[in-house]
């Protein structure tokens, strides 16, 4: 990724403002609109892109949804319109990084973003600049063009500096945007009218042309057409003209064809592609494109041709099934990244039904013979309430699907109560999908779609949506086989963990275990705290290398043999340095090459005092009273299973009433964009500021510093200890 310079460019103008000065402070939603469209139209002439795109994030801060396009061919602005927060694209990684995106071609896309490669395998340049209002990230905006090109330096960095500088202040400025669900379409600056003589001219030169002319703009309308062109396409000019050009000609719906479009508009480069009509011989199909739409150029081919066996009677290509290819890769790209089965029914809502067209739908999973529901969209809770635990062995469509993997279709008008679905009520639609959702060989549910009107199920669409159960079906087993390990993972760990803390007198704890929240697992973070006499206990906290059931099991025998040879011989938890040293010695005979942290603390309140020692986990926190946090200055000696000779020495600290001693893992404190030693300086800033909290609520505003749930890939251990004041 490259990044332009970050000076100062030349303004804008977007008709808001004169140069030099802020927007006006009090703009109406409409002159916002405007002004947004008109920066991101000045902004894509002045760098000479030919495609440029707005986007927001909603208001959950998960969706980034387009606000305005300029020069994106029709097809493909839907699938574009609506982005997951931390889906592999460059606009995602733009706002989840807050930073500039630069990729210059097809390779270098494949290499940083498959995901985003497979969805648009085009041949373009994309830069994408994050918008901030005060510091905060509100969506961002796009170019592109034809590619490859380098990267972006004066003048057009310091335009794209400029544009995304104007963008955060209009909104800023403005108050938050509505943001809209349907991007607006910006028109591309219109070319200079041409001389009627001229336009007579051309008009006359198109028309004596042996080969077809036909004119569309970026969303396929047809604003011109030769009377060969017609001929070709098998219609007339009347009929072509004004209309979408695949919705005109049936045999161009072909999905090859809108895919030809696509990569015409979006890399701007010469597109041939040759197919054989229903009605005569090949014609081959030049596309030209420019940034307000594309000249097409059809030649009949006057030899060869495809087996006309090959067609079936709606005259397109028995290879059909591949029918909204563009959408269905989009779809399954999206999905390969879908963790849970929460995630995996919203990507589904979200572009299968209206893909498809469909009203409501229903997906059950198959558990104990019987039928599940896990999501559902548009449906009756009656409707629900028939469908839920339906048994594998009823009767009807749902479960002939379940369990023989075969779909069924009922269409034109048919009520599915009779086929055998008992009194399952219509909900006032008029046909269905019910598909299984199986692969290799193995059904794990169904899914049942429903559509408010009658539709006959031809061969390519049922193809195309049993191919789409498929993929749910995949990103389905694999959601509930993480979700099945993941509860099982950290119910092993919840139980490695200590059940309660032992009371000892004049000595206040809490402890807290939270785990990750997305990617990583089960965890190896653990704590303890072991009595040894009525004013004396040995503290503990540690970290395995890991994040994975081996990880979780070790963790359980080092805390086990760490409390259970403490608890034997009380003198040994004295000395914590001779209790690491044990702790050591087991991990190298268990030769499990995992590696551990750990921090050994024993505390003796009638000293008023506690030694620790340190095996290369973080440093402790210590507040005296009335003072500040401070990290403690314990050696760290060698992690725990490398070196055989390690010695691990420790330091003696004192510990008066009232002191907070805060011991804690990585996973509160490591972010990938703070130095660690800043991030410990913040802890000790929060337990400095909150010590005087109780005990239980102090350890809920230090887990409150960690990174948020959504990008918080390690699990965090919290052990907190205050000598409490003596009673007077």
């Amino acid at each position: 990724m490259a990044d332009a310079g970050k000076g100062q460019g030349p303004m804008l103008s977007t008709g808001t403002s004169e140069p030099g000065t802020s927007p006006p402070p009090s703009m109406s939603g409409a002159h916002l609109t405007t002004a947004l469209d008109e920066t991101l139209v000045s902004a894509a002439r002045a760098t000479g892109a030919h495609i440029a795109a707005l986007f927001l994030l909603d208001g959950t801060g998960q969706l980034l949804l387009m606000q305005a396009e300029l020069g994106l061919p029709g097809p493909i602005v839907e699938p574009w319109s609506r982005m997951r927060a931390w889906s592999d694209t460059p606009v995602a990684a733009a706002v989840r990084l807050g930073e500039r995106i630069w990729v210059p071609d097809p390779e270098e896309l494949a290499r940083r973003y498959p995901a985003a490669s497979l969805l648009a395998p085009y041949h373009f340049a994309i830069m994408v600049s994050p918008i901030s209002v005060d510091g905060q990230v509100k969506g961002c905006w796009a170019l592109i063009w034809p590619a490859p090109r380098t990267s972006p330096g004066s003048p057009d960095g310091e335009v794209i500096d400029e544009v995304s500088r104007r963008l955060g202040e209009l909104l800023r400025d403005s108050g938050p945007p509505v943001v809209v669900a349907r991007p607006r379409v910006l028109a591309p600056p219109a070319d200079a009218p041409p001389e009627p003589d001229a336009a007579t001219a051309a008009a006359g030169f198109a028309e004596r042309l042996r080969d077809g002319c036909v004119s569309v703009d970026l969303h396929g309308r047809v604003t011109y057409a030769n009377p060969r062109a017609a001929e070709l396409l098998g219609t007339s000019v009347p009929d072509l003209c004004g209309r979408v050009l695949w919705e005109a000609v049936g045999w161009l719906r072909d999905p090859y064809f809108k895919d030809r479009f696509r990569a015409a508009v979006v890399g701007q480069r010469l597109t041939s592609y040759t197919l054989t009509p229903p009605h005569g011989d090949q014609v081959e199909i030049r596309l030209h494109p420019g940034p307000s739409g594309v000249s097409l150029q059809l030649t009949r081919v006057e030899q060869g041709g495809l087996d006309q066996a090959g067609l079936e009677p709606d005259g397109l290509p028995a290879s059909a099934h591949a029918r909204g290819m563009h959408n269905l890769l989009h779809m399954a790209a999206t999905l390969t990244s879908a963790l849970t089965t929460h995630e995996v029914i919203d990507v589904v809502t979200a572009h299968m039904l209206p893909m498809c067209g469909v009203q409501a739908m229903t997906i059950l999973v198959a558990e104990g013979g019987r039928m599940r529901i896990i999501g559902s969209h548009g449906c009756s809770a009656e409707l629900l309430s028939h469908l839920d635990f339906l048994p594998l062995t009823s009767d009807g469509p749902v479960g002939d699907v379940a369990r023989t993997g075969r779909p069924a279709f009922l269409g034109d008008g048919q009520d599915p109560g009779g086929r055998g679905l008992g009194p399952m009520p219509a909900d006032g639609m008029a046909a269905w999908a019910l598909l299984p959702l199986s692969f290799a060989d193995r059904v794990i549910g169904v899914c049942v779609l429903a559509f408010d009107h009658p539709r006959h199920f031809a061969g390519a669409e049922r193809a195309t949506l049993t191919s789409l159960a498929g993929m749910m079906a995949q990103a389905l087993d694999r959601a509930l086989l993480y979700e099945a390990k993941d509860k099982m993972a950290h119910s092993l760990q919840s139980n490695l963990l200590p059940r309660r803390l032992p009371e000892i007198e004049g000595l206040e704890t809490a402890a807290r275990y939270t785990p990750a929240t997305r990617g990583a697992g089960i965890g190896g973070d653990f704590y303890d705290l072991i009595r040894l006499h009525d004013k004396a206990a040995v503290a503990v906290i540690g970290d395995v290398q890991g994040h994975n059931m081996a990880a979780a099991a070790l963790m359980g025998q080092v805390r086990t043999a760490i409390h259970t040879s403490v608890a034997a011989n009380p003198d040994l938890g004295a000395d914590p340095g001779a209790v690491l040293r044990h702790a050591n010695w087991l991990l190298l005979d268990l030769d499990t090459e995992l590696f551990t942290s750990c921090l050994i603390v024993h505390l003796d309140l009638r000293l008023r005092a506690f030694s620790a020692a340190n095996a290369g986990h973080l440093p402790p926190l210590l507040r005296v009273p009335h003072g500040s946090a401070e990290p403690v200055d314990v050696p760290p000696g060698p992690l725990l299973g490398i070196d055989p000779d390690a010695e691990y020495h420790p330091v003696q600290v004192p510990f008066s009433p009232g002191a907070v001693l805060a011991l804690y893992t990585d996973g509160l404190v490591e972010r990938p964009d703070t130095h660690l030693g800043d991030a410990i300086a913040g802890l000790a800033a929060h337990l400095t500021q909150a010590a005087d909290q109780p005990l239980h609520q102090l350890s809920e505003t230090l887990l409150s510093c960690a990174p948020g749930d959504e990008q918080r890939c390690d699990d965090i251990a919290l052990l907190l200890l205050k000598h409490e004041q003596p009673q007077p």
